[in-house]
């Protein structure tokens, strides 16, 4: 083999070389966005999770004072029933 034949052939195997590596940084950048945008979405998610259960520590007290506001409703139910069997005149305030 000449020395040009092999100076050609040294070329040829470089750029072979080159175009593979363009091919395979190409498909690995590609991985990469697809990483990226995926782990952005679910950094978004998170987000939007947190904002949703960022009060969910104060759902004990609203229970706590749903219970408070109950009672308080039925005091007042019991006192008018009171009162307006006391009107009446019949008993249970029925009438």
């Amino acid at each position: 083999m000449s020395t040009n034949a092999l100076w050609w052939m040294t070329l040829g195997i470089g750029l072979v070389v080159a175009l593979a590596a363009v091919v395979l940084l190409q498909l690995f950048y590609r991985q990469v966005r697809r990483i990226e945008d995926g782990s952005l979405a679910i950094w978004e998610m998170g987000k939007q999770v947190a904002r949703n259960t960022a009060t969910t520590w104060m759902l004990h007290q609203t229970t706590v004072r749903l219970d408070a506001l109950t009672d308080e409703a039925l005091r007042h139910d019991a006192f008018l029933d009171s009162r307006l069997g006391a009107q009446s005149g019949a008993p249970g305030g029925d009438g």
